[in-house]
């Protein structure tokens, strides 16, 4: 089940240190993702994958292409194997590890399990998922700002009480369906009466990278979803196999164009959030982390100003949030469906009921059921079974936290498999 984060640290995470440190580029960590790189034995098990299991499955698939004459295949494997390698060995060499070098350019957190903040029930469901990332945020990197990223961009009004409340100065929001695609007034942020400011995140940028028809579907660019016997990709999206230098001219040309259509977007003024996944930069876009430092380059080259929304902040035209502003997601359809539609409704209901069971109790529940509780509400359970990416899987995981915080309100012993989860669990007031 680790995979997946060693694959990122690997293709993501250990590509995008350098073009982070020389841009005014916003970082956000989650605390969750933070929890699974502080694991105790976390990095080490990264390197048993990236040292011998990887070296391995790129020897068996190089083998069986070459015995059967497909040359072009074993050098793109070949080479593959050769960056998994120097990954290895740059998480070997971070100074201080990769957690330590993340964080020092990451001045956003989030919520401590990426809940959807607008389907909590209290209160003090709120205020332990906010305030618990905050603390696991200052905890490990020092200072904060006050940015912090809504998991899902989930946005409702009731929350901005409880932001302020946490130390929040700032986040995102997604207002596609309340002001339209390519309107002027996602490039100013909103001021709520509570303090927070909304920043628009702009989606005609965005879709740009991030959108079936975006950059990453491009036929030279090496495909995600081909895969060889062993897991790796070598062929492009056009089905050949990947060439490297047709890719790589095409990320100057489309960091080119993007730059272009930025400084057209800005013609008139304002700032323009392109929001995007970190994993999708290198990870399921293998060229995402290249052409993101291209980017850098290219708005140099052609006077775009890039900034931190720190920094941006600092001197922003704020405008007033509007009156019939109400709940809002960048998930399907702009609200809340993605995750307590029809497929998944029972999963969010089955969540806030265990919220008010836990909140009952009339005191603060132990460390087990709390982080039990925090697990349950993790975003992902109901995102994998809506789009239907993962089996049954998250219904599994979603049933064990269920049956465990209930047996936790109970008998609330520690379970020793979530110690290392939301360490800090801050809040919770009944």
């Amino acid at each position: 089940g680790e995979e997946w984060l060693w694959e990122a640290i690997a293709t993501s995470y250990l590509p995008l240190l350098d073009v982070l440190g020389r841009a005014p580029i916003t970082l956000s960590l989650t605390s969750v993702l933070c929890d699974q790189l502080e694991a105790p034995g976390a990095i080490e098990r990264c390197l048993d994958f990236l040292e011998d299991v990887r070296p391995e499955s790129h020897r068996l698939d190089i083998e069986q292409y070459r015995s059967e004459g497909q040359g072009e295949l074993v050098v793109e494997l070949e080479r593959s194997a050769a960056e998994y390698a120097e990954a290895a060995q740059c998480l070997a060499d971070v100074p201080g590890g990769l957690l330590r070098a993340l964080g020092a350019r990451a001045t956003w957190t989030s919520s401590a399990t990426h809940a959807v903040l607008p389907l909590l029930a209290t209160d003090a469901g709120i205020d332990l998922q906010v305030q618990t990332g905050v603390g696991s945020h200052r905890r490990r990197f020092g200072d904060w700002a006050g940015g912090f990223w809504l998991p899902e961009c989930a946005y409702a009004p009731w929350l901005d009480t409880r932001l302020e409340e946490a130390g929040v100065r700032h986040s995102c929001v997604e207002l596609t369906g309340q002001f339209g695609l390519g309107d002027d007034r996602h490039l100013r942020p909103l001021v709520t009466e509570a303090g927070p400011v909304l920043w628009p995140v702009d989606r005609q940028t965005m879709s740009l990278v991030w959108s079936n028809q975006g950059y990453p579907a491009s036929s030279a660019y090496r495909s995600y979803h081909a895969l060889t016997p062993r897991h790796h990709r070598a062929w492009a999206n056009d089905g050949r196999p990947y060439d490297r230098e047709a890719a790589a001219a095409l990320v100057t040309e489309h960091a080119e164009n993007f730059v272009a259509r930025a400084s057209q977007r800005l013609r008139a003024g304002g700032v323009c959030v392109c929001a995007l996944d970190t994993e999708l930069l290198g990870h399921w876009w293998y060229e995402g982390a290249a052409w993101l430092g291209s980017v850098v380059e290219e708005t140099a080259r052609q006077g775009l100003q890039l900034t931190t929304l720190d920094d941006a902040l600092q001197s922003a035209d704020l405008d007033p949030v509007p009156a019939d502003l109400g709940v809002t997601s960048w998930g399907e359809g702009g609200d809340l469906r993605t995750w307590s539609g029809p497929q998944v409704a029972d999963l969010a209901w089955s969540a806030r009921s265990a919220e008010l069971r836990a909140l009952a109790l009339g005191r603060r529940p132990g460390e087990r059921a709390l982080r039990e509780l925090l697990a349950l509400q993790a975003s992902d359970w109901a995102f994998l079974d809506t789009r239907r990416l993962a089996g049954d899987y998250p219904r599994r995981r979603f049933a064990a936290h269920a049956e465990a915080l209930a047996d936790a309100l109970t008998n609330d012993r520690l379970a020793p498999k979530l110690g290392n989860l939301a360490p800090e669990l801050v809040g919770w007031a009944g």
